[in-house]
């Protein structure tokens, strides 16, 4: 095997300094696995990473400059954001003094059920959307999360943002023509997700995929992907380990079944891409005691 491909091509260390995090809350709603987050960044939120579950928020003030589906995009006060699972995105702050948002995290599981039980035909039309109604929807369903008070009440949230959310749900969002040698690209990622925890290096991957060389693995897996391969593995890696917190496995060990050195190596890059530590994510708690949520 070559050299592994680790953090000798990129580690947190090595990137510039991050603006100021801004304060992140998450809850867990224990009977569906919804997860509810509410925050605040300034300047630089979190690296690009993507999860498994299909996310909708609504921005409450500022301006949520995001990556997604092959373009920039910004979110303002009463706009809706709407992420199928496995989509990448980055955020970050464009204007003083940052932005505010919720954002609810739905199981696909859960989505499947609340939109008749089948798959067939899911996907977000749009990644911005314009609806007070559904942004209404949102703002209460992570309300109800966050209360934990009554779980009719909570049911009965998450039954108006289902109802809500059927009009933006059609056929899934075609994916853009891919550039060069699309199957050499796909090998790779097909690689990367077969093998997350172990160590290997771009001559390994190449090989792997077929291509040339490294090199020529690189250009083609950037064209199709718009990132390097190491940045895909500590994405896959992270969303094991988030996986595994989910399941209350304890930090330490969650770290090395994803692929990471340790566990300081893991919060290192959990906080860059999600804003909290592994421990407080594992815990479904904010990162701050004691602060008003915010959720406009």
């Amino acid at each position: 095997m070559g050299r592994a491909l680790d953090d000798d091509h990129l580690s947190p260390s090595r990137c510039p300094a991050a603006a100021p995090r801004g304060v992140v809350h998450l809850r867990r709603d224990r009977a569906t696995g919804i997860e509810a987050v509410t925050a605040r960044f300034l300047g630089h939120a979190y690296d690009m990473h993507h999860h498994d579950e299909w996310l909708v928020g609504v921005t409450h003030a500022g301006v949520q400059d995001f990556y997604c589906r092959g373009a920039r995009r910004q979110s303002t006060a009463g706009r809706v954001i709407l992420i199928e699972p496995g989509e990448r995105h980055d955020g970050r702050a464009v204007t003083e003094p940052g932005f505010r948002y919720s954002m609810l995290y739905l199981p696909q599981g859960w989505l499947r059920r609340a939109m008749g039980g089948s798959d067939a035909g899911l996907g977000f039309r749009r990644t911005l959307a314009d609806d007070r109604r559904l942004g209404g929807a949102i703002r209460n369903a992570c309300h109800a999360v966050f209360d934990a008070a009554s779980p009719l009440g909570t049911d009965a949230a998450l039954d108006d943002l289902a109802a809500r959310l059927r009009r933006h749900l059609g056929a899934a969002a075609s994916a853009p023509a891919p550039e060069g040698d699309p199957v050499i690209a796909e090998r790779a990622m097909a690689f990367l997700r077969a093998h997350t925890a172990t160590a290997f290096g771009l001559d390994d991957l190449a090989r792997a995929a077929g291509a040339a060389d490294r090199f020529q693995l690189a250009r083609i897996f950037r064209r199709r992907f718009g990132t390097s391969p190491h940045a895909c593995l500590v994405e896959l890696r992270l969303a094991q380990a988030r996986a595994l917190l989910r399941a209350q496995v304890p930090p330490a060990e969650a770290a090395l079944a994803a692929g990471f050195a340790d566990q300081s190596h893991l919060g290192r890059w959990f906080r860059r891409a999600y804003g909290l530590t592994p421990a407080a994510y594992r815990s479904g708690r904010t990162n701050v005691p004691d602060v008003a949520l915010g959720l406009g």
